[in-house]
């Protein structure tokens, strides 16, 4: 009769294979096990050794803050010197920086023009210089301006400004002298202030580092009553401007 057989009854070759099996799965077991212990203790197997992960990584530093600018002061008043077009007691005045080489400069002046025409007790219009450094005939045309003034007055430093604008995409040395016998003055103290007359380019120079104390960072800028107003806006945008500053007629 056969009987049941036991668990380690069995033949010695079945008894073999039967222990290799049970040391691989205890082997198993036991490396799964630290596996696990690892992970737990916030560990991480590498070769050579273990790493140690950290669990709160320090953060980045934040970027230090960008120096705050130097707020600009007030636009400087006007005074018997400043070129001067409209009612000298009008009640809102327009401080324009400009640049006669600039074409934002040329497409804001008609909103300038507009404004004078639209209040003509009200508005009056201060030009400054503020001849950027990437326009060669800037400064150039500036001087030529006031060469103007110094010799014709305030009326031919207008008639100068309208007629460098208008030909703004030929200036030059033989513009000036040619814009200048056209106005009247004489070619030879023209060209003399052109060249030697250091009283007009500090003018010049003068205006632009006022300008920048005051906040201007490019051209056209026009201060309505000390507000600045940057670009060559619209005019219904300038109007708003002129209006809220006290003008009506």
């Amino acid at each position: 009769m056969e009987q049941p057989q036991g668990f380690w009854s069995g033949s010695p070759k079945t008894m073999f294979y039967m222990g290799l099996f049970l040391g691989l799965a205890i082997s198993s077991i036991v490396a799964l096990g630290s596996v696990v212990s690892l992970v737990w203790s916030g560990k991480s197997l590498a070769a050579g050794g273990t790493n140690v992960v950290a669990t709160n990584p320090t953060p980045s530093p934040s970027p230090s803050p960008s120096p705050t600018p130097t707020p600009a002061g007030p636009v400087k008043p006007v005074s018997d010197k400043d070129h001067i077009l409209g009612n000298k007691n009008a009640k809102v005045t327009l401080i324009e920086y400009s640049d006669f080489e600039c074409p934002f400069c040329s497409r804001h002046l008609p909103a300038i023009k507009q404004a004078l025409k639209d209040f003509p007790n009200d508005v009056r219009l201060v030009y400054r210089h503020f001849p950027l450094s990437f326009h060669p005939q800037a400064t150039p045309a500036a001087v030529a301006s006031e060469c103007a003034a110094k010799l014709g007055g305030n009326d031919k430093f207008w008639t100068m400004h309208d007629k460098l604008f208008e030909n703004q995409t030929t200036l030059g040395r033989d513009l000036y002298v040619r814009l200048a016998k056209e106005m009247g003055l004489k070619e030879a103290d023209f060209t003399k202030c052109l060249d030697s007359d250091q009283d007009v380019k500090t003018r010049v120079s003068t205006d632009m580092m006022e300008g920048e104390s005051a906040g201007v960072e490019g051209t056209p800028a026009t201060f309505v009553n000390g507000k600045l107003v940057s670009g060559a806006v619209p005019y219904e945008m300038l109007k708003q401007e002129i209006v809220a500053a006290g003008a009506s007629k």
